[in-house]
């Protein structure tokens, strides 16, 4: 940055005015510093070593020549032929296999800090990131350090150029890091991995391992040009992950999708917990930072949990992670007991989730929640309204171009009084003109303003928020993209 910095110059006489405008500055100059490094804008949650940092950049540039995330080809052969030659760490342990299409990070996060407080040690496996690459490993609910992820994947290199010399296409991007997830895992050693789909089911890279607990979130419509252009088509794909003799653990779906993954059941003689049936939500009350809900699980009864998560939908996948930890220590089968109840309650009291409805600041209130797609963004706009009062509430979104984004538009139509449009890092994201012109058709003209860059686009929202007076109970919402949410968590200092 020059002294000649327009922005900085914007940002100077305004912080007199607002003092979190400094914060935002501040996450700014670190983006722009530190820039972006791989398919998922790594820029956050950098290690403090120079020397570390730069050995973790190249690790990322290395993972960046590789096919993308979005870029798949519908088969498990490479990934089969690398947990081959590393000897398959991802048998050396038990599994609980998380797929659907909304809700898996989150309740994946819950299962782990149930199995957590079981004293069991925990594996998880998660994607996309919000802040930082490391996320994605998590041994004892927390990221593997910048150490540890480096020396995975030196430990693994040789062993996957191996692969990729076989191979008619190189290992993915994807594939490497799951790669590296298993080998990290088998190391530690885990007692057992929670592991979320990256997309699909049947040929995603993460269907190597043979799952005791199968979970399905809610199946909704996304990534339609490669799962299919129904529910139940995607429940096709999504289906594979149910193995032999397996516990299928549903959350509540769509009729075509729920007869689809039964079907799948009945063919390899699982067992089937239904949302609804055999286990669910008896009742939730909102509460301070949260709610307070009363389980059905496959034991019996849990009540008075703290869940210091917003909206309905966290209080279902609550009620379905139980079921899987459950169903991972034969509650309802070979235990005829429900779970230690004070033990349960001090796990979901625990559980966090960044980056899903999370407030980042106060007067105005910004809340940073990664919707991308209309379902999600549904139970969104579902959730804000009900755990907050916002007088006025200001949207602002960047989108990835390859999501419905106009759906997505259209479900926060009705809540936000104008939207600010922008554009994240990531070579994904959609051009913010092209944005604009859609947000335009939904909001109307008067009711959009465009702000290429995110730190503008923030500070033009929380100004918006502000302009009936502070104490007008006026909100900001960032939304749209998983990476848009991480870059936003760095500018208001939460990085």
């Amino acid at each position: 940055m020059t002294d000649s910095d327009p922005f900085e110059e914007i940002v100077a006489a305004e912080t007199d005015r607002d003092p979190d405008l400094a914060v935002i500055e501040a996450g700014s100059r670190t983006l722009r510093t530190q820039g972006t490094s791989g398919p998922q804008a790594d820029v956050p949650g950098r290690p403090e070593d120079p020397a570390l940092d730069k050995a973790l950049r190249t690790v990322e540039a290395d993972l960046a020549t590789r096919w993308g995330e979005t870029k798949l080809e519908p088969s498990v052969s490479r990934i089969v032929a690398l947990m081959d030659v590393l000897g398959d760490p991802q048998r050396s342990y038990p599994s609980i296999h998380i797929t659907g299409t909304n809700g898996k990070t989150s309740t994946a996060r819950m299962i782990e800090a149930l199995l957590g407080a079981f004293e069991l040690r925990t594996g998880r496996y998660t994607s996309p990131h919000v802040q930082s690459i490391t996320e994605r490993i998590s041994l004892d609910g927390a990221p593997i350090s910048a150490e540890r992820f480096i020396e995975t994947y030196e430990d693994i290199k040789p062993y996957i150029e191996m692969v990729d010399a076989q191979q008619e296409f190189r290992l993915s991007f994807f594939e490497v890091l799951t790669g590296m997830a298993y080998a990290a895992f088998a190391d530690a050693p885990v007692d057992v991995a929670v592991v979320e789909v990256g997309m699909g089911g049947s040929w995603d890279a993460t269907n190597v391992i043979d799952a005791d607990v199968a979970v399905v979130t809610p199946i909704d419509l996304d990534h339609t040009d490669r799962l299919g252009e129904t529910t139940g088509e995607i429940a096709t794909e999504k289906a594979g992950i149910i193995k032999q003799d397996a516990t299928v653990i549903l959350a509540q779906q769509p009729v075509d999708a729920a007869q689809v993954l039964l079907k799948k059941a009945v063919e390899v003689d699982a067992t089937v917990a239904r949302e609804g049936l055999e286990f669910g939500v008896v009742s939730r009350h909102v509460a301070v930072g949260g709610q307070l809900i009363n389980l059905r699980g496959l034991g019996g009864e849990y009540e008075e949990i703290y869940l210091p998560l917003h909206g309905p939908y966290q209080a279902h996948n609550a009620a379905v992670a139980l079921a899987a930890v459950e169903a991972f220590f034969g509650v309802g089968a070979q235990r005829p007991d429900p779970l230690a109840i004070d033990t349960v309650r001090k796990a979901f009291a625990s559980v966090t989730s960044p980056g899903r409805l999370e407030v980042v600041r106060r007067s105005p209130t910004v809340v940073l929640d990664a919707a991308h797609n209309p379902a999600g963004a549904r139970a969104t706009a579902e959730a804000v309204a009900e755990a907050f009062d916002f007088s006025k509430l200001i949207g602002v979104v960047g989108a990835s171009g390859d999501k419905n984004v106009r759906g997505l538009l259209e479900a926060f139509e009705p809540m936000f009084a104008e939207v600010v449009v922008t554009q994240n890092s990531s070579h994904r994201a959609m051009d913010v003109d092209e944005l604009a012109g859609i947000a335009v058709e939904v909001f109307g003209d008067e009711r959009v303003q465009v702000e290429p860059r995110l730190p503008d686009a923030l500070e033009a929202a929380i100004t918006l928020a502000e302009e009936d007076g502070e104490f007008a109970g006026g909100g900001v919402l960032v939304t749209g993209s998983v990476i848009t949410v991480g870059e936003a968590r760095l500018l208001l200092g939460r990085g």
